[in-house]
């Protein structure tokens, strides 16, 4: 398949997202966060994620969200003191369960839909956190565009926090039949393609808008961090996995891969 210019695979993403969101909806999942999400302290982060926000400090400070799906991560950094917190998705399927969600809950974020590449001039220098969260990244072909987008939306000494699956998986098929073998290049150039619907467990087996998933490099996203204007303070990698169950079999072994990291950078 011909891969598209960027405008057009980002366009491809967002229905591809669109077209996904009922599947979502449709699982078990969906109903359990209907009613966890009224309680005051929800919070569905995990302990990486959680300790590193309580480490940089999201208590009384104003936090976005970037790439906020369903807005259950946006909503629980109310749990961690936030004073307002908005979440920005290109996905208008995925927001609509976002304020749904948000009318249970205690708290009230806000929910904005936009493509990072055109963020409304309200975002600018606003915030003193942003967050990214595993999945974002690799929906991105240009991540050095989209880190100065990022970069854009912190006030003068805000920080970016980015929780991330690492790079490394790229290069293995967790459902191939040699899990363990290398089967893709860490340099690979050329996104991986999908015409499925995009869930995070098993596949549904009907058309859906192509999705493209661009394979960054660590010295990519360092690079494009630092010339967006970002000095990095944290950078850490797990041994555990925040990806789809399927990934799980790379956990406990001997050899151990890299399986996710944390990055923390400060605007200029």
């Amino acid at each position: 398949m011909e891969v598209p210019n960027n405008k057009n695979a980002i366009e491809s993403n967002r229905q591809a997202w669109n077209d996904s969101a009922r599947h979502h909806q449709e699982s078990p999942d969906w109903q359990v966060l209907l009613s966890e999400v009224i309680q005051a302290d929800f919070c569905c982060l995990d302990d990486t994620l959680r300790g590193l926000l309580e480490q940089v400090g999201v208590e009384g400070k104003d936090v976005v969200q970037l790439g906020c799906n369903n807005g259950r991560e946006s909503l629980s950094l109310f749990a961690l003191g936030a004073r307002q917190v908005v979440g920005v998705d290109q996905s208008a399927a995925f927001l609509e369960q976002a304020r749904e969600i948000n009318a249970r809950s205690p708290h009230h974020g806000e929910f904005i839909e936009a493509d990072i590449h055109h963020l409304p001039m309200s975002l600018h220098n606003r915030f003193d956190v942003a967050l990214i969260t595993i999945g974002v990244l690799n929906w991105m072909p240009d991540i050095g565009e989209f880190f100065r987008h990022v970069a854009s939306t912190l006030k003068p000494g805000g920080r970016l926090v980015i929780y991330e699956t690492h790079p490394f998986l790229e290069m293995v098929d967790p459902e191939g039949e040699d899990p363990f073998r290398l089967e893709t290049s860490y340099f690979r150039k050329q996104p991986f393609v999908q015409e499925q619907p995009i869930v995070y467990a098993g596949k549904v087996e009907q058309q859906s808008a192509a999705s493209y998933w661009f394979v960054h490099t660590l010295g990519a996203i360092f690079t494009a961090a630092i010339e967006a204007g970002l000095n990095i303070s944290h950078f850490k990698e797990y041994p555990h996995s925040n990806r789809e169950e399927v990934y799980d079999q790379y956990l406990n072994r001997e050899a151990q891969m890299p399986l996710c990291f944390t990055l923390v950078a400060s605007k200029v």
